[in-house]
């Protein structure tokens, strides 16, 4: 697996937030979930209940996207990423790694029920100010290549061409 470049990761593994975009039925929507990074896997952890929205839209259309950010009112500092990915729902050894990599992150979810979810990252958009106005860094997930967008893989493409 190729991975992503070293500031994607260190910016992802800063954070415990994101943002999850799904969509049922041409309707759009969000949430907010906390999340552990599974490096090896390039995965994103969640967990989140099978009533929710996102969660029930998700099983119907596993191609999700979302963000996180660094909130700063300063824009030389600005930073967040966009992604694109599969959301699922771990089985067997993978649930195991990914519980694992949930519960270092936050030790206090041992005393809840709720449900595990991985979102395999496919394709990646951050932008960093601290490295010029506006500056990109992209990253595609070769073995998921067929599950990104256009425009993420167009734009990939020419900002290789352009470094």
């Amino acid at each position: 697996m190729n991975p992503p470049d070293k500031r994607i990761v260190r910016f992802i593994r800063h954070h415990h937030v994101l943002t999850l975009s799904t969509t049922s039925e041409k309707r759009p929507w969000v949430a907010h979930c906390f999340y552990a990074y599974y490096e090896k896997e390039q995965m994103l952890v969640v967990t989140s209940d099978l009533s929710t929205r996102h969660i029930r839209e998700a099983l119907r259309n596993n191609l999700v996207s979302g963000g996180i950010v660094l909130e700063t009112k300063l824009i030389g500092k600005i930073r967040g990423i966009q992604f694109e990915g599969i959301l699922e729902e771990p089985q067997d050894e993978l649930y195991r790694n990914a519980h694992i990599t949930y519960l270092k992150r936050f030790p206090f979810a041992v005393l809840t029920n709720t449900r595990l979810w991985t979102i395999r990252l496919t394709g990646i958009k951050m932008t960093d100010n601290r490295l010029g106005f506006g500056k990109k860094l992209y990253w595609i997930n070769q073995d998921y290549r067929q599950y990104v967008s256009e425009d993420l893989l167009e734009k990939s493409s020419s900002n290789k061409q352009n470094n």
